[in-house]
Protein backbone atom coordinates (compact mmCIF):
# COMPACT_ATOMS: atom_id res chain seq x y z
CA UNK A 1 0.00 0.00 0.00
CA UNK A 2 1.31 3.44 -0.95
CA UNK A 3 2.29 5.85 1.82
CA UNK A 4 -0.05 8.84 1.52
CA UNK A 5 0.25 12.48 2.57
CA UNK A 6 -2.37 15.21 2.19
CA UNK A 7 -1.35 18.79 1.48
CA UNK A 8 -4.15 21.25 2.31
CA UNK A 9 -4.52 24.92 3.10
CA UNK A 10 -8.14 25.86 3.68
CA UNK A 11 -11.14 24.97 5.80
CA UNK A 12 -13.07 24.00 2.67
CA UNK A 13 -10.39 21.50 1.70
CA UNK A 14 -10.42 19.93 5.16
CA UNK A 15 -14.23 19.74 5.16
CA UNK A 16 -14.20 17.84 1.88
CA UNK A 17 -11.45 15.41 2.82
CA UNK A 18 -12.29 14.67 6.46
CA UNK A 19 -14.39 11.61 5.51
CA UNK A 20 -11.37 10.31 3.57
CA UNK A 21 -9.02 10.88 6.50
CA UNK A 22 -11.46 9.06 8.79
CA UNK A 23 -11.23 6.00 6.55
CA UNK A 24 -7.43 5.87 6.40
CA UNK A 25 -5.42 4.09 9.09
CA UNK A 26 -2.27 6.04 8.36
CA UNK A 27 -1.41 9.28 6.57
CA UNK A 28 0.62 12.48 6.94
CA UNK A 29 -1.16 15.84 7.01
CA UNK A 30 0.72 18.85 5.62
CA UNK A 31 -0.90 22.25 6.28
CA UNK A 32 0.21 25.25 4.25
CA UNK A 33 -1.33 27.68 6.76
CA UNK A 34 -3.63 29.45 4.25
CA UNK A 35 -6.52 29.17 6.75
CA UNK A 36 -6.68 28.34 10.43
CA UNK A 37 -8.04 24.77 10.59
CA UNK A 38 -7.59 23.97 14.29
CA UNK A 39 -11.27 24.22 15.26
CA UNK A 40 -12.34 21.94 12.43
CA UNK A 41 -9.72 19.35 13.36
CA UNK A 42 -11.14 19.27 16.87
CA UNK A 43 -14.70 19.10 15.60
CA UNK A 44 -13.95 16.14 13.32
CA UNK A 45 -11.73 14.50 15.98
CA UNK A 46 -8.65 14.59 13.74
CA UNK A 47 -5.01 14.97 14.86
CA UNK A 48 -2.99 18.13 14.33
CA UNK A 49 -0.96 18.34 11.09
CA UNK A 50 2.47 16.78 11.30
CA UNK A 51 3.86 19.64 9.24
CA UNK A 52 2.60 23.26 9.25
CA UNK A 53 4.40 25.41 6.68
CA UNK A 54 3.32 28.94 7.67
CA UNK A 55 1.57 30.55 10.62
CA UNK A 56 -2.23 30.30 10.12
CA UNK A 57 -4.10 33.63 10.13
CA UNK A 58 -6.34 34.84 12.95
CA UNK A 59 -8.87 36.19 10.43
CA UNK A 60 -10.71 34.08 7.83
CA UNK A 61 -7.80 34.09 5.39
CA UNK A 62 -4.35 35.59 4.98
CA UNK A 63 -4.99 37.77 1.97
CA UNK A 64 -8.47 39.34 1.58
CA UNK A 65 -8.02 41.53 -1.55
CA UNK A 66 -4.20 41.48 -1.68
CA UNK A 67 -3.53 39.64 -4.96
CA UNK A 68 0.25 40.39 -5.15
CA UNK A 69 0.75 39.12 -1.60
CA UNK A 70 -1.23 35.98 -2.41
CA UNK A 71 0.84 35.32 -5.54
CA UNK A 72 4.15 35.76 -3.70
CA UNK A 73 2.96 33.48 -0.89
CA UNK A 74 1.88 30.79 -3.36
CA UNK A 75 5.21 30.80 -5.20
CA UNK A 76 7.16 30.63 -1.95
CA UNK A 77 4.97 27.78 -0.74
CA UNK A 78 6.07 25.50 -3.60
CA UNK A 79 9.55 25.06 -2.13
CA UNK A 80 8.20 24.58 1.39
CA UNK A 81 5.76 21.89 0.28
CA UNK A 82 8.48 20.15 -1.71
CA UNK A 83 10.69 19.99 1.37
CA UNK A 84 7.73 18.77 3.45
CA UNK A 85 7.07 15.99 0.92
CA UNK A 86 10.68 14.86 1.20
CA UNK A 87 10.46 14.92 4.99
CA UNK A 88 7.21 12.94 5.02
CA UNK A 89 8.67 10.23 2.74
CA UNK A 90 5.21 9.86 1.22
CA UNK A 91 4.81 8.14 -2.14
CA UNK A 92 1.47 9.78 -2.96
CA UNK A 93 0.59 13.42 -2.24
CA UNK A 94 -3.13 14.18 -2.36
CA UNK A 95 -4.49 17.69 -2.68
CA UNK A 96 -8.03 18.90 -3.10
CA UNK A 97 -9.97 21.39 -5.16
CA UNK A 98 -8.87 24.73 -6.55
CA UNK A 99 -7.17 26.90 -3.94
CA UNK A 100 -3.76 28.56 -4.07
CA UNK A 101 -2.54 25.76 -1.79
CA UNK A 102 -3.86 23.21 -4.30
CA UNK A 103 -1.91 24.69 -7.21
CA UNK A 104 1.26 25.04 -5.12
CA UNK A 105 0.92 21.45 -3.90
CA UNK A 106 0.52 20.12 -7.44
CA UNK A 107 3.60 21.97 -8.67
CA UNK A 108 5.67 20.97 -5.63
CA UNK A 109 4.70 17.32 -6.03
CA UNK A 110 5.60 17.36 -9.71
CA UNK A 111 9.09 18.56 -8.70
CA UNK A 112 9.41 15.70 -6.19
CA UNK A 113 9.61 11.94 -6.54
CA UNK A 114 6.05 11.45 -5.25
CA UNK A 115 2.89 10.97 -7.30
CA UNK A 116 0.35 13.78 -7.24
CA UNK A 117 -3.33 12.93 -6.75
CA UNK A 118 -5.92 15.63 -7.42
CA UNK A 119 -9.26 15.18 -5.66
CA UNK A 120 -12.18 17.07 -7.24
CA UNK A 121 -10.49 17.13 -10.63
CA UNK A 122 -11.95 18.31 -13.92
CA UNK A 123 -14.27 21.12 -12.84
CA UNK A 124 -14.36 23.96 -15.39
CA UNK A 125 -16.31 27.20 -15.70
CA UNK A 126 -14.79 28.02 -19.09
CA UNK A 127 -13.43 31.41 -17.96
CA UNK A 128 -10.23 32.13 -16.04
CA UNK A 129 -11.94 35.18 -14.50
CA UNK A 130 -15.05 33.35 -13.26
CA UNK A 131 -14.12 32.38 -10.61
CA UNK A 132 -10.70 33.96 -10.09
CA UNK A 133 -8.15 32.50 -9.40
CA UNK A 134 -9.78 29.10 -8.86
CA UNK A 135 -10.12 28.25 -12.55
CA UNK A 136 -6.35 28.64 -13.00
CA UNK A 137 -5.62 26.56 -9.91
CA UNK A 138 -7.78 23.73 -11.25
CA UNK A 139 -5.98 23.70 -14.57
CA UNK A 140 -2.57 23.66 -12.89
CA UNK A 141 -3.53 20.83 -10.56
CA UNK A 142 -5.02 18.75 -13.37
CA UNK A 143 -2.06 19.31 -15.69
CA UNK A 144 0.59 18.21 -13.21
CA UNK A 145 -1.15 15.31 -11.41
CA UNK A 146 -0.53 11.60 -11.99
CA UNK A 147 -3.96 10.59 -10.62
CA UNK A 148 -7.06 12.68 -11.30
CA UNK A 149 -10.23 11.87 -9.38
CA UNK A 150 -13.06 13.38 -11.41
CA UNK A 151 -16.28 14.22 -9.57
CA UNK A 152 -18.74 13.42 -12.38
CA UNK A 153 -19.14 12.17 -15.92
CA UNK A 154 -18.88 15.73 -17.21
CA UNK A 155 -15.65 16.49 -15.36
CA UNK A 156 -14.19 13.21 -16.56
CA UNK A 157 -14.94 14.30 -20.13
CA UNK A 158 -13.34 17.70 -19.43
CA UNK A 159 -10.12 15.96 -18.44
CA UNK A 160 -10.17 13.70 -21.48
CA UNK A 161 -10.72 16.68 -23.76
CA UNK A 162 -7.86 18.53 -22.04
CA UNK A 163 -5.59 15.56 -22.83
CA UNK A 164 -4.16 15.38 -19.34
CA UNK A 165 -1.36 12.90 -18.89
CA UNK A 166 -2.49 11.47 -15.56
CA UNK A 167 -4.80 8.53 -14.99
CA UNK A 168 -8.45 9.61 -14.77
CA UNK A 169 -11.03 7.91 -12.55
CA UNK A 170 -14.59 9.05 -11.84
CA UNK A 171 -15.04 8.75 -8.08
CA UNK A 172 -17.73 11.35 -7.43
CA UNK A 173 -17.27 14.22 -4.99
CA UNK A 174 -16.38 13.65 -1.34
CA UNK A 175 -18.63 16.59 -0.41
CA UNK A 176 -21.49 14.06 -0.54
CA UNK A 177 -20.09 12.15 2.44
CA UNK A 178 -18.91 15.34 4.17
CA UNK A 179 -22.37 16.91 4.06
CA UNK A 180 -24.19 13.77 5.19
CA UNK A 181 -21.76 13.06 8.04
CA UNK A 182 -21.77 16.70 9.17
CA UNK A 183 -25.56 16.60 9.16
CA UNK A 184 -25.48 13.70 11.60
CA UNK A 185 -22.95 15.51 13.83
CA UNK A 186 -25.18 18.59 14.04
CA UNK A 187 -28.50 16.81 14.53
CA UNK A 188 -30.15 17.67 17.82
CA UNK A 189 -27.37 20.16 18.62
CA UNK A 190 -28.21 23.09 16.34
CA UNK A 191 -31.48 25.02 16.54
CA UNK A 192 -32.90 26.55 13.36
CA UNK A 193 -36.13 28.55 12.87
CA UNK A 194 -39.40 26.60 12.85
CA UNK A 195 -40.81 28.66 9.98
CA UNK A 196 -39.48 28.61 6.40
CA UNK A 197 -36.45 30.79 5.70
CA UNK A 198 -33.76 31.52 3.13
CA UNK A 199 -30.00 31.47 3.60
CA UNK A 200 -27.40 33.49 1.69
CA UNK A 201 -23.62 33.25 1.34
CA UNK A 202 -21.27 35.36 -0.81
CA UNK A 203 -17.49 35.51 -0.87
CA UNK A 204 -16.27 35.31 -4.48
CA UNK A 205 -13.62 37.87 -5.36
CA UNK A 206 -15.26 38.74 -8.68
CA UNK A 207 -18.35 39.83 -6.74
CA UNK A 208 -16.68 41.47 -3.75
CA UNK A 209 -14.42 43.63 -5.91
CA UNK A 210 -17.26 45.01 -8.04
CA UNK A 211 -19.60 47.70 -6.73
CA UNK A 212 -22.10 46.97 -9.51
CA UNK A 213 -22.22 43.27 -8.69
CA UNK A 214 -22.49 43.90 -4.97
CA UNK A 215 -25.37 46.31 -5.52
CA UNK A 216 -27.13 43.74 -7.69
CA UNK A 217 -26.47 41.06 -5.11
CA UNK A 218 -27.89 43.18 -2.30
CA UNK A 219 -30.93 44.09 -4.42
CA UNK A 220 -31.64 40.40 -5.02
CA UNK A 221 -31.29 39.56 -1.34
CA UNK A 222 -33.49 42.46 -0.24
CA UNK A 223 -36.29 41.09 -2.43
CA UNK A 224 -36.39 37.64 -0.83
CA UNK A 225 -39.96 37.46 0.52
CA UNK A 226 -39.30 35.14 3.48
CA UNK A 227 -37.06 35.57 6.55
CA UNK A 228 -33.46 35.60 5.36
CA UNK A 229 -30.17 34.78 7.09
CA UNK A 230 -27.02 36.03 5.36
CA UNK A 231 -23.96 34.08 6.59
CA UNK A 232 -21.13 36.55 6.03
CA UNK A 233 -17.37 36.09 5.74
CA UNK A 234 -14.94 38.73 6.98
CA UNK A 235 -14.14 39.82 3.43
CA UNK A 236 -17.87 40.04 2.62
CA UNK A 237 -18.43 42.44 5.50
CA UNK A 238 -15.47 44.52 4.32
CA UNK A 239 -16.89 44.74 0.78
CA UNK A 240 -20.39 45.64 2.00
CA UNK A 241 -19.01 48.45 4.13
CA UNK A 242 -16.72 49.67 1.36
CA UNK A 243 -19.69 50.18 -0.98
CA UNK A 244 -21.99 51.53 1.78
CA UNK A 245 -24.25 48.50 1.52
CA UNK A 246 -23.84 47.04 4.98
CA UNK A 247 -26.50 49.07 6.83
CA UNK A 248 -29.15 48.87 4.07
CA UNK A 249 -28.72 45.10 4.02
CA UNK A 250 -28.62 44.73 7.82
CA UNK A 251 -31.95 46.58 8.02
CA UNK A 252 -33.57 43.99 5.75
CA UNK A 253 -32.03 40.61 6.61
CA UNK A 254 -30.31 38.93 9.54
CA UNK A 255 -26.53 39.01 9.16
CA UNK A 256 -25.10 35.88 10.78
CA UNK A 257 -21.59 34.57 11.34
CA UNK A 258 -20.41 31.08 10.48
CA UNK A 259 -19.89 28.94 13.56
CA UNK A 260 -18.89 25.54 12.18
CA UNK A 261 -19.65 23.27 9.25
CA UNK A 262 -22.15 20.90 10.93
CA UNK A 263 -24.06 23.94 12.20
CA UNK A 264 -24.23 25.51 8.75
CA UNK A 265 -25.30 22.21 7.20
CA UNK A 266 -28.24 22.09 9.62
CA UNK A 267 -29.26 25.57 8.53
CA UNK A 268 -28.95 24.53 4.89
CA UNK A 269 -30.82 21.25 5.28
CA UNK A 270 -33.75 22.95 7.04
CA UNK A 271 -33.95 25.97 4.72
CA UNK A 272 -36.50 26.66 2.00
CA UNK A 273 -34.12 28.19 -0.57
CA UNK A 274 -30.43 29.10 -0.93
CA UNK A 275 -28.68 32.05 -2.54
CA UNK A 276 -24.92 31.75 -3.03
CA UNK A 277 -21.87 32.54 -5.15
CA UNK A 278 -20.00 29.60 -3.61
CA UNK A 279 -18.97 26.31 -5.17
CA UNK A 280 -19.47 23.50 -2.68
CA UNK A 281 -22.86 24.78 -1.56
CA UNK A 282 -24.16 24.06 -5.06
CA UNK A 283 -23.37 20.39 -4.48
CA UNK A 284 -24.68 20.49 -0.92
CA UNK A 285 -27.96 21.88 -2.22
CA UNK A 286 -28.29 18.75 -4.37
CA UNK A 287 -27.61 16.47 -1.39
CA UNK A 288 -30.50 18.01 0.55
CA UNK A 289 -32.64 18.82 -2.53
CA UNK A 290 -32.81 22.55 -1.85
CA UNK A 291 -33.34 25.06 -4.70
CA UNK A 292 -30.23 27.18 -5.14
CA UNK A 293 -30.04 30.60 -6.83
CA UNK A 294 -26.46 31.16 -8.03
CA UNK A 295 -25.22 34.73 -7.61
CA UNK A 296 -22.66 34.27 -10.37
CA UNK A 297 -22.13 34.76 -14.09
CA UNK A 298 -20.58 31.32 -14.63
CA UNK A 299 -20.31 28.09 -12.69
CA UNK A 300 -17.92 25.16 -12.82
CA UNK A 301 -20.72 22.90 -11.47
CA UNK A 302 -22.60 22.99 -14.79
CA UNK A 303 -24.16 19.57 -14.31
CA UNK A 304 -26.06 20.90 -11.31
CA UNK A 305 -27.91 23.26 -13.63
CA UNK A 306 -29.49 20.26 -15.37
CA UNK A 307 -31.11 18.99 -12.16
CA UNK A 308 -33.78 21.68 -12.14
CA UNK A 309 -32.91 23.04 -8.70
CA UNK A 310 -29.73 25.04 -9.42
CA UNK A 311 -30.29 28.33 -11.28
CA UNK A 312 -27.54 30.56 -12.70
CA UNK A 313 -28.58 34.23 -12.55
CA UNK A 314 -25.77 35.92 -14.52
CA UNK A 315 -26.17 38.52 -11.72
CA UNK A 316 -29.41 39.64 -13.37
CA UNK A 317 -31.65 41.05 -10.65
CA UNK A 318 -34.97 40.59 -12.48
CA UNK A 319 -34.18 37.00 -13.48
CA UNK A 320 -33.19 36.13 -9.90
CA UNK A 321 -36.39 37.65 -8.48
CA UNK A 322 -38.53 35.90 -11.09
CA UNK A 323 -36.86 32.55 -10.39
CA UNK A 324 -37.17 32.88 -6.59
CA UNK A 325 -40.87 33.75 -6.94
CA UNK A 326 -41.35 30.68 -9.10
CA UNK A 327 -39.59 28.38 -6.65
CA UNK A 328 -41.37 29.82 -3.62
CA UNK A 329 -44.83 29.53 -5.19
CA UNK A 330 -47.25 26.88 -3.93
CA UNK A 331 -47.22 25.22 -7.36
CA UNK A 332 -43.47 24.50 -7.48
CA UNK A 333 -42.36 20.97 -6.69
CA UNK A 334 -38.79 19.67 -6.39
CA UNK A 335 -38.04 17.75 -9.60
CA UNK A 336 -36.70 14.23 -9.43
CA UNK A 337 -33.03 13.97 -10.37
CA UNK A 338 -29.94 11.83 -9.95
CA UNK A 339 -27.09 13.62 -8.23
CA UNK A 340 -24.38 14.00 -10.91
CA UNK A 341 -21.68 14.18 -8.22
CA UNK A 342 -22.37 10.76 -6.74
CA UNK A 343 -24.04 9.14 -3.79
CA UNK A 344 -23.03 8.17 -0.26
CA UNK A 345 -19.76 6.21 -0.20
CA UNK A 346 -17.56 8.36 -2.46
CA UNK A 347 -14.82 8.54 0.19
CA UNK A 348 -14.34 4.77 0.14
CA UNK A 349 -13.66 4.95 -3.59
CA UNK A 350 -11.10 7.72 -3.04
CA UNK A 351 -9.33 5.75 -0.30
CA UNK A 352 -9.12 2.70 -2.57
CA UNK A 353 -7.56 4.76 -5.36
CA UNK A 354 -5.04 6.42 -3.05
CA UNK A 355 -3.94 3.12 -1.54
CA UNK A 356 -3.32 1.57 -4.95
CA UNK A 357 -1.80 4.65 -6.64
Amino acid sequence: MAKVAFSIGTNAELIKIFPVLKRLDEYTLIHTGQHSIGKLLDLFDLPEPELTLSAPPKATTKFFFNTPKAAIWSLGMIGRIRRAIKKSKAEVIAYHGDTMSTASSALATRLSSAKGAHLEAGLRSGSIWEPWPEEISRKIADKYSKLLMAVSQGTQENLINARVRGRIVNTGNTIIDAALEAHQIGKGVVDTPDTEYAIVTAHRQENLRSEKRMRNLVEIVKNIPIPTYFFVHDNTVAALKKFNLYKPLANKVKLARFTNYPSFIQWLANSRILFTDGGSIQEESLVFKKPCILLRKKTERVEGLKTGINFLTDMNVQFAIRKMDEVLSDDWKTPKFKNPYGEKGVSKKVVKELKSA
